[in-house]
């Protein structure tokens, strides 16, 4: 017998969620056919056979967190020669296979549950999980359902973070317990742009141009050597909001392309994050990110930096302000802008010598 493990789906990716099983025991595989399809951070990804052979057996169910370099599948004896099949960047990872799987599950033991309660438990809309059991020897009780029926009533459901959701809540512990962050702030006077400009691709150019003029901006720090790195190209992270959660594709070497590769890049990729589609490798590298808050709603916030980049812009709501104008009072359309950098390796001045360049940028009348 030999087994897959689950191969490392990407830099700082140390688990998946499983979504759904392709194959069931006793099926032949041939080498590339999909296995069964997880869910990572930001993407769902299907996990090829690499080899051909007959599937002896298979591990954990839809919904189970696998640990990268736990069981997957088992061949049976006779399997061909591993044809080399790689998803992400196998040996990349900084974080060696841990050795058990964790499905978020109760570990311990379980309490005993009557069928006559279990189906009270079905009928009130009761998760069993979250009741706690006063019975004899740990037995959940009707009187424990009822109860737990009337504490949720107020709150809703009680529901596990899955997917996107648990990652987010994951990366943002990190990002709190890493991160010093600070904001600063300002306006960009819009109002000379001309009729039906791209106002995200105006953005993403001001970004490129603010990096060139203040490269501490577009770095990478790493806490656990002390280094911080410097980087040439800006590869842009675009905050996108989609109904299972945020997702942050990577728009490259945003600086050295046209205005309509931008717009091709930009769609496709917006696109992708949507349909949940979007490969994961397009999801790594930002050197720092564009948060275009403001298409929702909103005009300034203190937005979390995820490492190991040192700053993220943030876009508000554009609309109409009371300004000076060449000396005099008026009427303009203003832009507000939100920089949040790590202060740990960004000082305040080269914060706001970035912002003066980003806002500076925008102004231009084309």
């Amino acid at each position: 017998m030999r087994q897959f493990m689950l191969p490392d789906l990407g830099e700082g990716l140390e688990e998946a969620e499983i979504v759904s099983w392709y194959v069931n025991e006793g099926d032949h595989v041939v080498t590339d056919q999909p296995l069964l399809s997880v869910e990572t951070d930001k993407a769902v990804v299907e996990i090829p056979s690499p080899s051909s052979g007959r599937i002896a057996h298979v591990f954990g169910v839809k919904g189970d967190i696998v640990k990268v370099g736990m069981p997957l599948v088992e061949f049976a004896e006779g399997v061909e020669q591993d044809t080399g099949t790689i998803v992400g960047e196998l040996g990349s990872s900084e974080h060696p296979p841990t050795t058990a799987i964790s499905s978020e599950r109760p570990t311990g033991p379980q309490p005993q549950v009557f069928p006559a309660v279990r189906a009270l438990a079905r009928k009130l809309d009761v998760d069993l999980e979250s009741v706690e059991a006063t019975g004899p020897g740990g037995t959940i009780t009707r009187a424990d359902v009822e109860r737990a029926a009337k504490g949720m009533s107020p709150a809703g459901r009680v529901e596990p973070l899955r997917g996107m959701r648990r990652a987010m809540a994951q990366r943002m512990t990190a990002a709190h317990a890493l991160i010093v962050p600070a904001t600063v702030t300002d306006e960009a006077d819009i109002d000379d742009w001309p009729t039906g400009e791209d106002v995200t691709i105006r953005l993403v150019r001001a970004i490129a141009a603010a990096c060139k003029a203040q490269p501490a901006l577009n770095t990478w720090f790493s806490s656990g050597t002390g280094e911080r790195r410097l980087i040439a190209r800006v590869d842009l992270g675009i905050a996108v909001d989609t109904e299972g959660g945020l997702i942050v594709p990577v728009l490259r070497n945003v600086g050295e392309r046209s205005v309509s590769d931008l717009r091709a890049g930009l769609d496709r990729l917006r696109a992708d994050a949507i349909a949940r589609s979007i490969p994961p490798e397009e999801l790594r590298g930002a050197t720092i990110t564009l948060s275009n808050f403001g298409m929702i709603g909103g005009r300034f916030a203190n937005l979390v930096i995820v490492p190991p980049q040192v700053a993220i812009i943030g876009a508000g709501r554009i609309s109409p302000q009371a300004v000076a104008h060449r000396g005099q009072p008026a009427v303009r359309r203003v832009l507000p802008l939100s920089l949040t950098f790590d202060h740990r390796v960004v000082t305040g001045g080269e914060a706001a010598r970035f912002l003066v360049a980003l806002k500076s940028e925008l102004e231009l009348t084309s």
